[in-house]
């Protein structure tokens, strides 16, 4: 017997090309299991305070991400959340949102997209505790468990996930994220996004597809962000 396909997201929160993945990854999730790994792309020395600076390097990205993908950009990121100069960029929080969500509920992923659309339409700030406990309540998680859990998984669980997702991005020869690996049958390929930004119900049946995908050449480019940052 033929084992259940797996499809492994490697990803971070605070990674624009992942937002602009977001509808890929849920026609994924309609098909085949998901993991999500996080690979802190801003953490540590990474993690970046807003200012001007950061917000014209990363407005250029932003606005293609949007013209290549399709994705909404709201004017609360653009003249709100990046003309916050008291805010920080930093990946480790909303990780560990959603590694608690998973957790508590099987609910990671869910929790990863209502994230991306708070911080780059609602220009909410996620890597801050009482903005994530407020998401998640709004999701529907119970305030207590969530908070438990999330409290559990920070510091050095979520550190050790980061470092297990590096590894995995590593061993498949992944650049940066977002990227996509299917697993099947104890063999992992690389998907190539890049032919399907824009296009979630094309990448649907494509990953119906299986016996097409695991013959697909994946030595394409899709635009990502890089370990430490979009480019």
């Amino acid at each position: 017997m033929t084992a259940m396909p797996v499809l492994h997201y490697i990803y971070d929160p605070l990674c624009g090309w992942c937002y602009g993945a977001k509808p890929l990854i849920d026609q994924a999730r309609d098909i085949l299991p998901v993991v999500a790994h996080g690979g802190g792309m801003m953490t540590g020395a990474q993690r970046r305070p807003v200012s001007a600076q950061l917000r014209d390097y990363v407005m250029p990205h932003d606005v293609r991400i949007a013209q290549y993908t399709g994705q909404p950009f709201g004017e609360a990121y653009f003249e709100g959340l990046l003309r916050d100069t008291t805010a920080v960029f930093d990946s480790a929080p909303p990780t560990s949102a959603v590694l608690a969500a998973e957790q508590l509920a099987g609910r990671g992923l869910e929790l990863l997209g209502r994230l991306q659309t708070a911080h780059y339409v609602e220009g909410r700030r996620i890597a801050d505790d009482d903005v994530l406990m407020a998401i998640a309540v709004e999701m529907g998680l119970a305030a207590d468990g969530f908070r438990a859990a999330y409290v559990a998984v920070s510091g050095e669980v979520t550190q050790a996930h980061f470092k297990a997702s590096r590894q995995l991005l590593s061993r498949v020869g992944g650049q940066g994220f977002p990227t996509v690996v299917l697993e099947q049958s104890g063999q992992y390929q690389v998907i190539d996004l890049g032919p399907y930004l824009g296009k979630p119900q094309a990448f649907g049946d494509w990953l119906r597809q299986l016996d097409a995908v695991r013959g697909q050449d994946s030595s394409g480019s899709a635009p990502s962000c890089g370990l430490d940052g979009c480019q």
